[in-house]
């Protein structure tokens, strides 16, 4: 039976298992930095940047969500910022990855969220229909920026 449920502290390989799979599935495994003692304690230490749901089934974790506060000045509302949701391949199309979604969008609600927010890459087109099949809506006239941890050093020490 799947469960959607909070995160774990002993989930915290698992979900960093995914991460690394859905590195793999976006060609972005270069990418990855961290490591699960980083995740931890990022989701598990005194100062939390993040929290996670993961999708259980049979005891075994099978997907995740993790996501964080915004904020929307325009509102006046606090956000959630999906940062990654993934399923693993073999249990796709089973209503998993709605499930997740679902579960978010209620946390954002039950918060009092005025906006649940993600970003999604152009040639993943599959997502892009999952996401618009839930009611999302594909923001045209927006474009990600982002600044590195060197390019950050670089202005620090600049200020």
């Amino acid at each position: 039976m799947l469960k959607i449920r909070p995160a774990q502290e002993k989930d915290v390989d698992a979900i960093f298992e995914l991460i690394l799979g859905l590195a793999a599935y976006e060609k972005l495994t270069d990418n990855v930095m961290g490591n699960s003692d980083l995740l931890r304690s990022h989701l598990f230490g005194d100062r939390p940047y993040a929290e996670s749901i993961v999708a259980e089934l049979d005891d075994l974790v099978i997907g995740f969500g993790l996501f964080f506060h915004t904020y929307s000045t325009f509102l006046t509302k606090p956000g959630l910022y999906l940062e990654d949701v993934f399923v693993l391949p073999k249990y796709r199309r089973q209503g998993i990855g709605k499930a997740l979604m679902t579960s978010v969008a209620k946390i954002a609600f039950d918060r009092g969220c005025g906006r649940l927010e993600w970003s999604v890459l152009d040639w993943n087109q599959s997502a892009i229909n999952f996401y618009q099949s839930l009611g999302a809506t594909i923001l045209p006239d927006w474009k990600i920026c982002r600044m590195t941890a060197e390019t950050l050093a670089e202005i620090a020490a600049k200020s």
